[in-house]
């Protein structure tokens, strides 16, 4: 038993964040309704740990928390006595049906008092007389017609069906771990002591199964862990995956275990979580002998006789498998893969022949892959056909299924040469099935044997591109720059190619002159200079993404196409002349751009946007938005973007989705649509993460750090510039991290920080060693002026004005004009401020975008009312307001709201950026914390008393309860109070 106890560390699971909210939820409603739960998850998935957990942190009442022991089992009530005597209750237990009225008089006389959490781990093993009697309590206790806080949770496996007794309880399933949980317990399982690339395949390998994770942990050395020594393969072997889970049962009928072997080898092939009862049917029948073989050897098939078979009844089912809508699964799937793995080989042999026959398509990658799996060996032939198969452009396959097949087919091919190749091949798809950590070690293993500087140079391309889109881009510029030189004789394209990609990391790191350099390589003749395509269906390069007119970043933007499916003499694709010039184009202009003649860039990027309005290939269309942005048409560049992101959204082009996505959202933030803006990033965001685009996520993350810099989410705003500049600091994404800075110092500004921004962003636009990236910084200029304008250090600004006027007059951002007059007015003399002033506001009306007028009125405004012009300063601001609200600046409207009332408006009501006082303001502007907190502090709780019943501490609740005034524009908690009856009369939601 255990009473009331102080909480110890938690384990990962269960610190601070959405689950231990939703723990804290759970226990609260046990503390005051009480109820029962039944809570499961697949083996090793934590039911225990979390049982526990709830145990040390229910502190309504005493708990009673027992596991069962499956040595009692066979006598009749036998768990409700171990219980009882764990609750300190010595009662006696008939046999005749009077069991029921004791338990639940013990229940009722011990929740007399105060709530009671019973806990009872692996109910399942339990004698079925007590989990009747245990299950009828907890029925009824859900039911609510007992007056008593009786809180009952009981854990039972989720690979096998819940027992009757337990049946039509509301059942709890454990998630697996996030990754980032994941990674997290890895690190405390080692003390840190984890290579990166170590830890990411291992929580890979883990699926989010706690227990897995700790195995395959403790099944390294320590050299394994920190990646000295190669990793032993599989990760998660046979005896790891029976550890936790169990092999192939023993004890179970032949049919049943040859059942589950086949669905355990189907899902294996398609890398889905269930395969079809048909599929499973005939190839039950084959395994039965009613089949007949044809061929010999790996070429073996084996015919079903062309009769209906029965379908499968669900009652006849292993328990550990489960039917619905026609497809079979695994109730766990890390119970499939033990399965699989525990296999005797000639069971899974058998079974992989079997299903491969009953598949409808003989020379299809599902039956060929099947066959891989019988032979013992090499086989060349076979893995010729499961190659060209794999490379099939026209299949439909998903990347993971072609992946798949060319892993297995070099591992059955001979030649070193040829083996290398499909390994390159498949990383290739790995890359477009979002798993870039996988696409490296297939490249690792391409190259470990000497192979001709060709198919190096393809590894080493293709390697460069997984850098360039999820790893450090200094690295990636070094792998572009060696498969250049090794590709230059016999591919002279994608040597270009990979010139062309060392220039977008060089960009990507910030680095001028190494992309400089880049760009003015001397390409090999026929190749359209660096920027030529190799292959087909790869990720473009788009270096003019990121050049100074534009706020694209180039870190995911991958040089080159992947190569082909061919061999590793396959010639390189013959350009058009249209492409060649197209990317010529973007080359010269871009070099014109780096080197500041911005007269002879203007003339060869027009062609590209020009060339890029008729195509349909999204990455054309790319360089056509990149072209744009540096060219300061953003309603090109948003036209374009549109465009791509729709060619990228079809079969094979799925890794450019982010991308497009990127552009379309940076081309919406300098069109003045922050908000749409935000809704492309957070797409954007969801895509990279779904394709393993870490650096083209930091870039999302940096553009709705921007977005909510306008809005005035400032923890938003501090949540994304985090991220984001925790991915650009290990990858050296110096236009990211740029980008994540300004956004903070903006943020800083809209809450009335100016000396805070001035600090954040003064290193960053000042001449020095830590400007920040030659592309953007000069875009955070009018910040920073405005910032030391209101921090009282005007002569910090005045160099960096004359440096961004020359940026002005280049005319490829619309906005620099009138935001160069704002700065000359905020550093000007009195009698010239209102003048410029004035023409700033003349230059806005030439543009687009409510945020940047907005901020013009609002420091016009503030610099009328210091100048006793009230009813001027009154209808300047009044402008003002009105314009941050329309873009939902809701901040900086608070800003004009508060001026205005400086300058004699009245508080409260329209016109002053504040909600009327005596109105009721609507509750769903907090966020779900801040409503529970909201709703306790009504009840009459205190702080404390709030932070034990969340679980949290008392500083959260603090913090949570000062934004919760701040949101609503109250001063007090009897205002609070009175808010919350108001919005509840209201109907308003809680």
């Amino acid at each position: 038993m255990t009473g009331q106890t102080i909480l110890g560390p938690a384990p990962l699971r269960y610190r601070p964040g959405p689950r231990r909210q939703a723990l804290a939820a759970l226990l609260d409603g046990l503390r005051t309704d009480g109820g029962a739960h039944v809570v499961t998850g697949e083996p090793g998935g934590g039911r225990t740990a979390f049982l526990e957990f709830a145990a040390r942190s229910f502190r309504a009442g005493p708990v009673w928390h027992v596991r069962a022991d499956p040595a009692r089992a066979p006598r009749p009530h036998s768990g409700l006595r171990t219980l009882l005597r764990a609750a300190g209750r010595c009662v006696g237990l008939s046999d005749d049906g009077a069991a029921d009225k004791v338990f639940l008089d013990v229940l009722r006389e011990a929740s007399a008092r105060s709530a009671l959490l019973v806990c009872v781990d692996d109910a399942h093993l339990w004698d079925p007389a007590s989990r009747a009697v245990l299950g009828r309590a907890a029925a009824r206790l859900h039911a609510a017609d007992d007056a008593h806080r009786v809180g009952l949770l009981l854990t039972v496996p989720g690979h096998r069906p819940v027992a009757p007794e337990l049946a039509g309880l509301p059942v709890l399933e454990l998630a697996p771990l996030t990754p980032g949980d994941a990674a997290g317990l890895l690190h405390d399982l080692t003390d840190g002591a984890v290579d990166p690339a170590v830890r990411d395949e291992l929580v890979t390998e883990a699926q989010g199964n706690p227990a897995l994770l700790a195995a395959l942990a403790h099944r390294l050395s320590p050299a394994q862990l920190r990646g000295r020594h190669a990793l032993p393969r599989p990760v998660a072997d046979a005896g790891a995956l029976a550890a936790v889970a169990g092999g192939c049962p023993a004890g179970v009928r032949p049919d049943h275990a040859d059942l589950l072997v086949s669905v355990a080898a189907a899902t294996r092939v398609t890398g889905e979580p269930d395969a079809e009862a048909s599929l499973l049917r005939r190839a039950a029948a084959v395994l039965e002998g009613r089949g007949k073989a044809q061929g010999a050897g790996a070429a073996a098939t084996v015919v079903p006789v062309p009769h209906a078979e029965p379908s499968f009844d669900p009652e006849e089912l292993p328990d550990l498998l489960v039917l619905l809508e026609g497809r079979i699964r695994f109730r766990s799937a890390l119970l499939g893969r033990a399965v699989y793995a525990g296999a005797p080989p000639e069971r899974r042999r058998a079974a992989h022949r079997a299903l491969a026959a009953a598949l409808p398509a003989p020379h299809g990658v599902p039956a060929l892959l099947h066959r891989s799996w019988t032979v013992p060996g090499p086989d060349a032939g076979l893995a010729a056909e499961l190659a060209a198969a794999a490379a099939d452009v026209t299949s439909g396959l998903p990347p993971g299924v072609r992946r798949t097949a060319q892993v297995r087919a070099a591992e059955l091919t001979p030649d070193a040469v040829e083996r290398a190749h499909r390994y390159t091949a498949a990383a290739e798809q790995a890359l477009f099935a979002g798993h870039p950590p996988e696409a490296l070690r297939l490249l690792d293993a391409a190259v470990t044997c000497p192979v001709p500087a060709p198919v190096r140079g393809r590894a080493e391309l293709l390697r460069a591109r997984v850098l360039l889109a999820d790893g450090p881009v200094d690295d990636a510029r070094e792998s572009f720059l060696l498969a250049a030189s090794l590709l230059a004789d016999p591919s002279p394209a994608e040597s270009g190619a990979a010139v062309l990609g060392a220039a977008d990391a060089a960009w990507a790191a910030g680095d001028p002159a190494a992309c400089l350099r880049a760009l003015v390589h001397e390409a090999p003749p026929g190749t359209g200079g660096p920027a030529a395509l190799s292959g087909s269906g790869g990720l473009a390069a788009l270096p003019g993404s990121g050049g100074p007119a534009a706020l694209p970043g180039t870190e995911n933007h991958g040089a080159a196409a992947l190569p082909g499916s061919g061999g590793p003499a396959a010639p390189p694709r013959t350009e058009n002349h249209g492409a060649v010039a197209l990317l010529r184009d973007h080359r010269d202009g871009m070099r014109a751009v780096l080197q500041g003649r911005f007269d002879l860039a203007a003339a060869p990027l027009a062609r590209v946007v020009d060339r890029g309005r008729p195509a349909t290939e999204p990455e054309r269309l790319l360089r056509s938005a990149a072209a744009a942005l540096m060219l300061g048409d953003v309603t090109a560049a948003r036209r374009a973007g549109a465009r791509a992101l729709a060619a990228a959204r079809t079969p094979g082009a799925a890794a450019l989705e982010p991308r497009a996505l990127e552009y379309l959202a940076y081309a919406e933030l300098r069109a003045g649509r922050h908000q749409l803006a935000r809704t492309h990033a957070e797409e954007g965001l969801r895509a990279a993460r779904r394709t393993g685009q870490r650096n083209t996520a930091a870039h999302h993350h940096a553009v709705l750090a921007l977005a909510a810099s306008i809005e005035g989410a400032q923890e938003r705003v501090a949540e994304h510039t985090a991220t984001a500049l925790a991915t650009a600091r290990r990858h050296g994404l110096a236009q990211a991290a740029m980008l994540a800075q300004w956004a903070a110092a903006r943020a800083d500004l809209g809450a009335g920080r100016p000396r805070e921004a001035a600090d954040r962003l003064g290193p960053l636009v000042r001449p020095g060693a830590r400007r920040g990236h030659f592309a953007v910084w000069m875009l955070a200029v009018p910040c920073f002026v405005e910032a030391a304008a209101l921090a009282g250090r005007p002569e910090h600004a005045r160099a960096v004005v004359e440096d961004f006027a020359l940026w002005a007059g280049c005319g490829a951002d619309p906005q620099a004009p009138a935001q160069l007059l704002r700065c000359r007015a905020l550093l000007a003399a009195p009698e010239a401020a209102d003048e410029l002033y004035l023409r700033a506001l003349d230059r806005h009306d030439e543009t687009f975008g409510d945020f940047e007028r907005a901020r013009t009125e609002l420091l016009h405004g503030k610099w009328l009312r210091r100048r006793r012009r009230l009813r001027e300063a009154r209808a300047r601001l009044g402008e003002a307001l009105v314009d941050f609200e329309r873009c939902g600046a809701h901040l900086w409207a608070r800003q004009a709201g508060a001026e205005l009332r400086a300058g004699g408006a009245a508080p409260g009501g329209a016109g002053t950026g504040e909600p009327p006082r005596n109105a009721g303001r609507d509750l769903s502007r907090l966020t779900p914390q801040q409503l529970r907190i909201a709703r306790c502090v009504a009840e009459g709780a205190t702080n404390r008393e709030v932070a034990l019943s969340l679980s949290v501490s008392t500083r959260t609740v603090d913090y949570h309860l000062r934004n919760v005034f701040a949101t609503l524009g109250v001063r007090s908690r009897v205002e609070l109070v009175r808010l919350v009856e108001q919005a509840e009369k209201a109907g308003a939601h809680l």
